[in-house]
């Protein structure tokens, strides 16, 4: 099964200059928790999660109309690819412990959003029937990635990054 079988479409996004009032906004209208960032062009520049928003709301004392997503968000983008097969595109949640992945074209451009969601809730009646090549224990491994707490950075870790 490929990712173009679940993926949520059309996807919900932002500008990098949607200010964290607006992004709220998106995400409660299409009850979502990623937004990918969109320039000009229609790439794929960042994302922004509801939990990127609540901690800079928390820790900078600013309100939210007076920020950017492009002030919060991350800049790397973990994504995945239409034709991908399902399979590997839950082994890079796993990986990067993401529930959620933008589903990029070759150009870039954003063309849906994958979430572990969707997986899980169309895996019994959808996907083991019509692909026997993802399992239940395919799913559940990929939960167990996603959930397993991360390693806590060390000082040095931190201060090479900065």
């Amino acid at each position: 099964m490929k990712v173009t079988d679940i993926m949520a479409k059309p996807p919900a996004y932002c500008s990098p200059q949607t200010n964290l009032a607006a992004a709220v906004e998106i995400l409660w209208r299409q009850n979502c928790g990623i937004l990918p960032i969109v320039d000009s062009k229609e790439k794929v520049v960042g994302l922004v999660t509801d939990r990127d928003i609540c901690v800079a709301l928390g820790t900078r004392n600013r309100l939210p109309s007076d920020m950017t997503v492009s002030e919060v968000a991350s800049g790397k983008v973990i994504a995945c690819k239409p034709d991908d097969d399902l399979r590997d595109a839950l082994a890079t949640m796993a990986q990067a412990k993401v529930r959620r992945l933008p589903v990029i074209d070759a150009a870039g451009k954003l063309q849906g959003i994958l979430s572990i969601d969707d997986v899980v809730l169309r895996t019994e009646t959808e996907l083991i029937k019509k692909d026997s090549e993802l399992s239940f224990e395919d799913v559940v491994n990929t939960l167990k990635s996603l959930y397993a707490p991360k390693p806590l950075r060390s000082a040095q870790q931190k201060a090479a990054a900065a």
